[in-house]
């Protein structure tokens, strides 16, 4: 018996596949807007003893990590990156996938654009809420060796770190720290990504098959990509921010509060100190990674659906 590579499970395996082949080349651009996101290069100077006001830009960040821990300082947390895949990109861009098709299949035609975003929504809220354990994960390994030595976790694995969060913080409090903000950013990621993807894809299809040819050509795959991350990630950025910073927060010691109450209290406190595009930062490593994985991703997941299936994915 062969496998129904129509059904559900198989579109999910099928897109963390895809997943863990654009991770391999862009999470250092992953490590690299983290570490901006949480202070980056200002916590580094002031770790080395030298008090600075300066903001953390791409170019010092770089520098930053590259005298600290070398190249391979990109690639901090890449097993977290992976387990990402299996636990929130196979849900976003397999459940959306799935949810396509089934229409297309069910003689309804082909969904408008509301429908679209809907199933963007549905998908991103769903694997990111499964897979909100692997973003404190990401989050904090990418982030560790910024903090002066005596504040640094120091894990050895993303099952180190899961484990650790789990006993030391609790599951709600620490795996599922900032989940609220983590799904609402991946509901607004996802439903603009997708969406717009699947919208220029049919648009180019409809209006300039000619000069673009097949939905699969890496021109069309090129301009999709380009449409849909730079969209969604203006809109996903500042929650983005926020979820960064509050999966990086050190647990508050005993008669302490913690440094931020919440999701609000975290854009608020961070938009009095660093100003309104603090909840930007980061949008030049975010989109220049966005861009390329969702380009990667999305082309293998296309291809090998259409190879297994005789249909693209999206």
């Amino acid at each position: 018996m062969g496998i129904d590579w129509e059904c559900l499970p198989a579109r999910m395996c099928l897109s963390a596949v895809s997943g863990m082949g654009a991770a391999c080349f862009c999470h250092p651009l992953d490590v690299l807007r983290v570490q901006m996101q949480v202070g980056g290069a200002t916590a580094s100077s002031a770790a080395a003893g030298t008090a600075t006001a300066a903001k953390p830009s791409v170019g010092s960040t770089i520098k930053t990590i590259m005298a600290r821990d070398g190249i391979m300082g990109f690639y901090n947390g890449l097993s977290a990156a992976f387990l990402r895949q299996w636990m929130y990109g196979s849900g976003r861009m397999g459940i959306y996938s799935f949810l396509l098709n089934r229409q297309k299949q069910s003689g309804q035609g082909d969904p408008n654009f509301l429908q679209k975003l809907s199933y963007g929504v549905i998908s991103g809220g769903i694997g990111s809420f499964c897979g909100t354990p692997s973003e404190v994960a990401i989050v904090r390994m990418s982030a560790d060796n910024q903090k002066p030595p005596a504040d640094r976790r120091n894990y050895k694995s993303v099952v180190d770190c899961l484990i650790r969060t789990a006993k030391e913080e609790g599951l709600v409090s620490g795996l599922y720290k900032g989940a609220t903000v983590t799904v609402i950013r991946a509901m607004c990621l996802a439903g603009s990504q997708l969406a717009t993807y699947s919208e220029t894809k049919e648009y180019l299809m409809r209006n300039h098959k000619d000069t673009f040819g097949s939905a699969t050509s890496p021109q069309t795959m090129l301009v999709c990509s380009l449409v849909g991350s730079f969209i969604s990630n203006g809109v996903s950025m500042p929650f983005d921010v926020v979820k960064s910073r509050i999966q990086n927060m050190k647990p508050p010691g005993p008669g302490e509060s913690p440094l931020y109450n919440g999701m609000v209290d975290c854009a608020m406190k961070s938009v009095a100190k660093d100003g309104p595009l603090v909840l930007w930062r980061g949008f030049i490593p975010a989109f220049i990674k966005l861009a390329p994985y969702t380009m990667i991703s999305l082309s293998l997941l296309e291809n090998l659906t259409l190879l297994l299936t005789g249909k693209a994915a999206l």
